[in-house]
């Protein structure tokens, strides 16, 4: 049967839009949004994502209040219209497309929100992602990108958070393609060298221009991904060369105090991007991000219609011992250029990477 997006002369393929192009069971297509207050100390995530493959639809919302993190998520059955962007008591609703996304949260376990995402640059596409561990193929993505503020509230129990008098700044993106998902398939044959990733995922926001920087290394230093723009509000876009990051990471730890990364503009001037983290999000903390977190993550099947509410203190274990190896969306300040921004440094540094001195999946600062 069609399905209504098959009114529509947007197709890709000879198949009705309710199928996929590809057959592959870890075809995925969601998106991430985050809010943050100036100083950090509130920050927000909220993501939606469908799995055809597996027949899951699921969202979660994920609140930090200093470091105090409170998670609300809820899946169920994918149904066949991809226009309801809806699971449970949350929703996503695209007001304008590229421009207002509104997200809405109904009181359920003491937490609720009502939040919309205002682009204040236009949209970008990231470069097309592909990671692979050895000769199998585990990211096949796309997405795009863009830097926003934010508006409404959000309650968690008997407080509220206030996202239009703090003025807080936003950052989303939509990816679609191939990656793992839910329980995941048989490992194979075990990966030659171990683990080991470095990366860095940075979308800025600043007075009169955004700044999107996406980096990925190999144990060895080799750059597989090397995207640093500078985004004008008339759409224009300005490459900044080759990114030279330096991370400085809290002694005996891998979580970032600082990163320093040289750029150079196209009229040739040398410039430095200084970021501070404010405040972390972990996404395999509360996000549904990994193989397992506290019994779920995206695309797992858990039934017609589950909910959860999970609530961690970031400092105290067993929550303090998964951040160390968690991917983490940082809330953070920034300046460059002679204007100071705000946005998310998403960064993981796991196993061996030989530019920051790391020999090992055991080595630390």
């Amino acid at each position: 049967m069609p399905v209504p997006l098959d009114e529509y002369p947007i197709h890709q393929a000879p198949e009705s839009m309710r199928w996929f192009a590809t057959s592959d069971r870890n075809v995925y297509d969601r998106c991430i949004m985050h809010a943050l207050s100036p100083d950090g100390a509130h920050q927000v995530a909220v993501g939606l994502g469908v799995y055809p493959h597996v027949g899951v639809i699921d969202c979660y919302m994920a609140v930090r209040r200093g470091r105090r993190l409170t998670s609300l998520r809820c899946s169920g059955e994918l149904g066949p219209d991809r226009m309801v962007q809806e699971v449970g008591p949350m929703r996503i609703d695209v007001v304008k497309g590229l421009l207002e996304v509104r997200f809405v949260c109904e009181d359920t376990d003491g937490i609720s929100a009502d939040l919309t995402w205002t682009g204040a640059f236009p949209a970008v596409d990231e470069p097309r992602h592909i990671r692979r561990i050895d000769d199998i193929t585990i990211l096949d993505a796309f997405r795009f990108v863009q830097t926003a503020s934010v508006t409404g509230t959000v309650h968690v129990d008997d407080e509220v958070l206030d996202a239009t008098t703090e003025q807080w700044i936003g950052a989303r993106d939509r990816s679609w393609g191939i990656r793992p998902v839910g329980e995941g398939t048989g490992p194979g044959r075990p990966q030659h060298g171990g683990p080991a990733m470095w990366w860095c995922w940075i979308p800025l926001r600043f007075e009169t221009f955004a700044l999107m920087l996406v980096l990925e290394e190999d144990r060895d230093g080799y750059r597989t991904i090397n995207e640093a723009i500078r985004i004008r509000p008339d759409g224009s876009i300005e490459q900044l060369g080759w990114a030279e990051p330096h991370i400085t990471y809290r002694p005996g730890t891998r979580y970032p105090t600082h990163a320093s990364i040289a750029l150079r503009s196209r009229d040739g001037r040398d410039l430095s991007l200084e970021i501070e983290p404010l405040g972390p999000m972990p996404l395999s903390v509360g996000l549904g991000y990994g193989p397992d977190d506290d019994g779920w993550n995206h695309g797992r099947w858990m039934g017609q219609s589950w909910q959860q509410r999970v609530d961690h203190d970031l400092d105290a274990e067993p929550a303090a011992g998964r951040v160390a190896w968690s991917m983490i969306d940082h809330a953070a300040r920034a300046t460059f250029d002679g204007e100071t921004g705000h946005g998310i440094f998403e960064h993981l540094c796991l196993g061996p990477h030989a530019p920051s001195g790391f020999a090992d999946l055991t080595s630390m600062a």
